[in-house]
Parts: C-alpha cells; structure tokens; sequence
C-alpha cells in the first residue's frame, strides 16, 4: 500500500540524482544503493525525476523505467513524491496515472514558465488538477529563480482552498522567509486547511526555515543524514543544537550550492561514500576539473574532522 503525502508530511523528502554508468545509460544498481542509503539515513520520503534528478535529460520510457524502479525497492516504506510537469497535460496526466499505479505517495507540480499574471496561473493550476484527477495529491513547487514565476502568498492560499488535492507546499522562493512565515501562519486557520511546507534551496537556509515553520526539508544534499537531524532535533526543541550541527556541515553545502556544478559535486560526494558506481551528469552538464576534486577533497576531510570535534 502505498504512503501518500497528505497535509501534515513532514521530515525530510530527500531529491534523489538519478544514477548513470560513465556511458550515460541509467544504472539502476546504483539506484537500489541509493534508495537503501537514503532510508538507513532516515529520510521521511524521497522525490525523484526533479530538476537535480536531470527529469529533462531522460526520456519517456526512461523516466518510467527509473521510477518504477525506486518504488519498488521502495516499497512502500516512506512516500515517494515524482515529478511530472511537463508542456502538456496530456503527457503530464499519463505519467502521473502510471506513476501513482505503481505506488507514488503523490506528485510534483511547477508552474509553466510565462505565466505572470494571477489569472494566467490559477487556470493553468485549474486545468493541472483536472487533467490529473482529484484522488492525486499534489505538491506545488515555487521556484521563481527557475520557472520565473512570482507566486504570492495570497496565490498560494487560494490554491490549495480550490483544489483540496493540492497539500503541499515546496517552498523555494529567495528571498523567502517572510512568504513562509506568512503561509505558515495563515493557513491552518479558519477555512483555509493547513498545509505541508517542505523546503528547497538546497538547504541554504534550513536552520532560520524550520524556526519559521517549516514542516521540514526537500532538497537534496549529499550528506542526506545531517538534513534528517538537523529537522529532528529542531521538532524535538533543540534549536540551538539543531544550528550547530548545521555550521558544521554549511561549508560543503556552500559548496555544493554553486550553479551549474553542484549536481556534479553532489554525484562525486555520492560515489565516494559508495552509493553511486559513477558521478555521470549527462549531457549538456558539468564535470570536476583536478583542481575541483583537490578542493572537494579537502573539504570532505575537514567535515569528518568537525564531526569528530563535535561527537
């Protein structure tokens, strides 16, 4: 039975890289080492076929062969969340139906780009929710920085009151403390449901995130295991101790924020802890240079070494 999100999903829903061979192909040997390392780290929920997933890169029989397989070895242990937009809805509502057949715990939906009046987004939201039907629940990604789509709280808010399937709220707005403080605290009131607030924005701002209300995190990072206690010991009222272990780690998140190459630092971190069998981004996409690696090797040592200073 399949674990769906619902409006109080919390925890950490880890993005996960959808793992190649150095030719490119998909390797899914990787990917049963990568879905059994992201639980034994405690995740609450993965999200595959997102914009780190390289989701454009793949092509339609590939995305399904990929996320049939991650449910599977899931098997219904935590909730899988896929991402499914895309320029049509036809294609859109066909990928969802398959996916949410197979064990999806719901899917992942962004605004088109072009769509910058309120109007212009609501029926586009309208026709999305339509296509895929009342029964999936959907979680709505705000990412201006990517779609170029600015969404108001106000947006936000009539959204989920007119389409209940609508749960959740993956927040990447930036700057965007105030906008999640906001939904935070005018939903859940009166007529408007509560919803789930799960961020992004690779994890940069977790610490002031969870004090501002998030419900938790869904980014990816390639130390999955401080995202998970970072959320736990903040929900358990350690919030001083939930900041600390973050500082430790914020270097090699700082590192691996850079864009257009954190993908290919996050794969190499991955197949160094053994998860991954190559750190393959596909084409077009970055690759380290020696003077990358040297850095990124001297910021894993220092990392286990803060580690050790703290344990």
């Amino acid at each position: 039975m399949a674990a769906l999100i619902d409006r109080q999903s919390s925890g950490v829903f880890i993005i996960a890289a959808t793992p190649f061979t150095d030719d490119g192909a998909l390797d899914l040997e990787s990917a049963d080492r990568m879905v059994d390392f992201y639980l034994e780290c405690g995740v609450s929920g993965m999200t595959i076929l997102g914009i780190m997933g390289e989701a454009p890169k793949l092509a339609p029989d590939e995305s399904m062969t990929f996320a049939r397989h991650v449910l599977d070895r899931v098997a219904g242990r935590v909730p899988v969340i896929v991402g499914v937009s895309a320029a049509g809805l036809d294609n859109m509502a066909r990928l969802t139906g398959a996916v949410m057949e197979a064990g999806a715990g719901g899917v992942m939906v962004a605004p088109q780009p072009g769509l910058l009046t309120d109007p212009k987004l609501k029926g586009y939201i309208a026709q999305v929710c339509a296509a895929l039907g009342p029964d999936v629940p959907i979680c709505f990604q705000d990412y201006p920085q990517t779609t170029g789509v600015q969404v108001s709280v106000e947006t936000i808010i009539d959204l989920t009151v007119k389409h209940p399937q609508i749960v959740m709220l993956k927040h990447e707005d930036w700057p965007g403390l105030t906008k999640l403080s906001r939904v935070r605290a005018e939903t859940g009131v009166g007529d408007v449901p509560r919803m789930s607030i799960l961020t992004g924005n690779s994890a940069l701002f977790l610490a002031q995130e969870m004090q501002r209300g998030a419900d938790g995190a869904m980014t990816g990072f390639a130390y999955p295991e401080m995202l998970v206690q970072v959320v736990a010991r903040h929900r358990a009222g350690d919030v001083d101790g939930a900041e600390d272990l973050f500082d430790a780690y914020l270097p090699m998140v700082r590192y691996e924020q850079q864009l257009g190459l954190g993908l290919a630092i996050r794969k190499e971190v991955l197949r160094r802890r053994g998860v991954l069998a190559s750190a393959k981004v596909r084409a077009p996409g970055p690759s380290l240079t020696d003077r990358d690696h040297e850095e990124l090797s001297r910021l894993m040592a220092r990392l286990d070494k803060r580690l050790g200073e703290l344990s």
